[in-house]
């Protein structure tokens, strides 16, 4: 049974025993150049490095569940496991085909080297290395991949060097988890976990014999084509190798006939094998990506190896997604002209974000609308005018408020604010002119109250964008993106609790310590009587307001946006225990057009989703005032 071979593979070792004059003289020749030149050497990498060595790792980011999201890495797909986590069954395949002599030699081997000093004469140049799996090692870790004697040399001195300062155990270790294994893997466990799918520790004979034979060539001894699909050719290929490692392991005594025979003839279950798998979360693994490369640099974030626990639920997030692309394409069918939509969920509690949507299709557009794009709240931003009028004592939900014609000069100029059917209701609440979502009243109070103290509130609980106290505020002038103000109304949510959104609840390193902790720890910052008051009062757009489509079997709050232009339409409403919003737009900024509004258009898609998300929780009441 021979191996095949092709000219870009080193030339199989000839079995016909060389005379022992021949071996030996090379040999002592060979040793005695090595030792020669050991001093000529001196500016040769410190092997003393690897004892604390730890090579580059994928990270992974898994959501709150522990459930995978996304792998980041750069070249090297990999994930490092100590040795008593590889199968010894791989690591006798590995020895057997590399370095069958590993724990017998001082980290060269003699015989090989001058076998390949001979082949290296005979040829005019480098054809055989003679390479030990100690010289693979430092090759890889030390040295550039030139064929010369120079090199060849090099590679040996520094071999006897690593082989006087680790161990046998811990060079293989270090072998195992450096080699390359084709289709982007690196290290045992991310090439058996993508073939085989299971853990390096659980290998078989059959699996083992067939990793250890990619070693050599593993671009060309690799089963899958370029696509990543099986290949019955290459797959032959492959075999073909494997049944050589059943016949070393045969040779040295590791494998009984038998037991090779049978390794050779089972079948093997491949895994989905891929170079680059996809996030299954991509907005919200961009969002991750950015803030611990802020935190800890972008090579730490694709080589460190980190474990990174998101806020995010998996379930809630499939469940964003499909709520978003359902409704976009019905709304496409009902000639809605909006592009885009966004969706965030934020825990009240911790202000945990639960799921991201950053918009319709990240294939075609991965700015995340979320997290980038600051947008007019248009009547949203009203509960923060009504929270500070309340807030100082002065008025209550049942207080009178008059929505009559009103002029204010600014300068050499006027501005009359109008209400969105033009009509005027007189005297009323403030519940039902929140309820109703009348602007005249709300400006009203925002001249009352003072435009900077609103600004004041809005700031503490963590809306950051620019804001002017111009008249028009309480009307939502200004631009805010759907997380701060989806996070302001949860903090409205929490009774006045607030925190900062995350996306991260926990980093880890690959030695499992702890980099960066998230525990939630809100803090008060709104009165909480006036936020109860606030609450009732937006409990009543929902139940006899413009909300009235996001009612649900459970207390709900909220308000409706939808800008006078018809540029911007939302719903942003909460429970006690979960704070969402809806956004729809155009990303030019243009008209949505065809009398489009929150209350018609997003506050259905976002009843969608919460009455979805909330199915398994039980009904929680919002406190009274």
């Amino acid at each position: 049974m021979s191996s095949l071979t092709t000219p870009q593979l080193p030339r199989p070792r000839s079995r016909r025993k060389w005379p022992l004059r021949l071996v030996y003289g090379s040999s002592a020749i060979a040793i005695g150049a090595v030792l020669g030149l050991a001093l000529s050497f001196r500016n040769l990498p410190d092997v003393r490095l690897l004892r604390r060595y730890v090579p580059s790792q994928t990270t992974y980011i898994y959501d709150i569940n522990g459930e995978l999201i996304a792998a980041l890495h750069d070249e090297a797909n990999r994930e490092t496991v100590p040795l008593n986590q590889i199968s010894p069954k791989l690591q006798q395949s590995v020895l057997a085909i590399e370095d069958s002599n590993f724990y017998d030699h001082p980290g060269i081997n003699p015989i090989g080297i001058g076998r390949a000093i001979v082949a290296n004469f005979s040829s005019g140049g480098v054809v055989e290395g003679g390479s030990t799996l100690t010289m693979q090692l430092v090759k890889n870790l030390f040295l550039t991949p030139d064929r010369n004697f120079g090199r060849k040399l090099s590679e040996a001195v520094l071999a006897l060097r690593l082989e006087q300062v680790i161990s046998k155990d811990r060079i293989l270790e270090l072998y195992l988890n450096q080699v390359y294994w084709g289709r982007n893997l690196y290290g045992v466990e991310m090439a058996s976990r993508s073939y085989f799918n299971k853990s390096a520790a659980n290998l078989d004979w059959a699996e083992a014999s067939f990793l250890a034979g990619l070693i050599a060539a593993p671009e060309f001894y690799t089963p899958f084509d370029e696509r990543d699909r099986l290949s019955p050719q290459r797959l032959e290929r492959a075999k073909e190798r494997q049944r050589l490692v059943l016949q070393r392991l045969v040779e040295i005594g590791q494998l009984s006939p038998s037991a090779a025979s049978a390794a050779a003839a089972e079948p093997l279950k491949f895994g989905e094998i891929s170079s680059f798998r996809p996030s299954s979360a991509p907005y919200v693994s961009d969002a991750v990506i950015q803030e611990l490369a802020q935190q800890f640099g972008r090579s730490a974030v694709v080589q460190g190896g980190l474990r990174v626990q998101t806020t995010i639920d998996l379930r809630m997030q499939r469940l964003a997604e499909k709520v978003i692309q359902e409704n976009y394409q019905r709304n496409r069918r009902a000639g809605l002209r909006a592009d885009e939509m966004a969706l965030v969920a934020i825990d009240p509690r911790t202000h945990f974000i639960k799921a991201m949507v950053g918009g319709v299709d990240y294939r075609t557009s991965q700015y995340n609308r979320v997290t980038q794009a600051r947008r007019q709240p248009g009547s949203a931003f009203k509960p923060f005018v009504f929270y500070a009028a309340l807030a100082t004592g002065k008025y209550r939900p049942n207080s009178s408020i008059a929505d009559t014609p009103v002029t204010y000069q600014l300068g050499a100029e006027t501005y009359s604010p109008q209400n969105y059917d033009r009509s005027f209701a007189g005297n009323m609440s403030l519940t039902s002119a929140l309820a109703q979502s009348r602007n005249i009243p709300a400006v009203r109070l925002g001249q009352t109250v003072g435009l900077d103290r609103v600004i004041e509130i809005c700031r503490r609980i963590g809306i950051s964008s620019p804001m002017q106290p111009v008249v028009s505020l309480p009307l939502g002038a200004i631009g805010v993106t759907p997380l701060e103000l989806t996070n302001a109304y949860a903090t409205l949510a929490s009774g006045g609790w607030y925190a900062p959104p995350t996306l991260i609840l926990q980093v880890r390193d690959s030695q499992g310590r702890r980099l960066l902790d998230h525990t939630p720890r809100p803090q008060p910052e709104l009165q909480s009587k006036a936020v109860a008051q606030l609450n009732q009062m937006m409990q009543a757009v929902v139940t006899s307001g413009t909300g009235r489509a996001a009612q649900f079997n459970r207390p709900v709050a909220g308000k409706t946006g939808t800008t006078s232009d018809e540029r911007d339409i939302w719903f942003v409403g909460y429970t006690p225990d979960l704070a969402a919003s809806v956004w729809l737009g155009n990303d030019d900024n243009s008209k949505i057009g065809g009398g489009a509004t929150g209350g018609a258009i997003a506050a259905p898609i976002w009843r969608e989703f919460m009455q979805q998300a909330l199915a398994q929780q039980p009904v929680e009441s919002f406190p009274k005032p």
